[in-house]
């Protein structure tokens, strides 16, 4: 996908491959925690978490990539590795069906395979403000629509209620969500609502 506007950089994305590995690995290595997470929280219990270090959580992570279910997608600035955003069926990644703000607040069974979620975003510091989440959203909507989803859910940070550190906007923002045509729904926590988007 490619998606670029006048005197602005051309964003391009890629479905996660081992073609992409090293690309993967330099998009999460530019600033946050993404290089000693390997984007492996949404699947990990908390004590799986705890008992994995980075070694395997990259090794974990590499099998996830080579799978015949990818487990996101990457964004290009000009050619060049500059973001991440993990999408996938919600059973699959099991912190999810957890964590209590999604239960209370999700209204689809939380094993239906038809669900899917975006979980987490990463940008490198020096493409921050070019748009990246906004077209990494879209491209996770578009291959989640094309694999079959049903309906699409998020979990983002309405910064508008809540002064949150950069490293923690990995969920991404309420305004990139509802930019996207999702919905907002309500939960326990005002600061951080669960978006829905129908696909199917």
């Amino acid at each position: 996908m490619r998606r670029s506007l006048p005197d602005m950089p051309t964003i391009t994305t890629t479905l996660a491959s081992p073609d992409v590995w090293d690309d993967i690995q330099y998009a999460l290595s530019g600033g946050g925690d993404g290089r000693s997470c390997q984007c492996v929280w949404p699947v990990l219990t908390n004590k799986e978490w705890e008992t994995t270090d980075l070694d395997q959580r990259t090794k974990l992570f590499q099998q996830e990539v080579a799978s015949d279910r990818p487990p996101g997608i990457v964004a290009y600035v000009d050619g060049d590795a500059a973001g991440w955003v993990r999408v996938g069926r919600r059973p699959a990644q099991r912190r999810l069906a957890r964590t209590r703000n999604i239960v209370a607040t999700t209204h689809e069974a939380l094993d239906d395979e038809s669900v899917w979620a975006v979980s987490c975003f990463v940008v490198r510091k020096e493409h921050r403000g070019k748009g990246l989440n906004a077209a990494l959203l879209d491209a996770a909507i578009e291959f989640a629509r094309s694999s079959g989803a049903r309906v699409i859910e998020g979990y983002p940070i309405d910064t508008a209620k809540t002064n949150v550190r950069v490293n923690d906007l990995f969920h991404g923002a309420l305004s990139t969500f509802l930019a996207a045509g999702f919905a907002e729904i309500p939960g326990p926590k005002p600061e951080r609502p669960l978006v829905t988007l129908e696909v199917a």
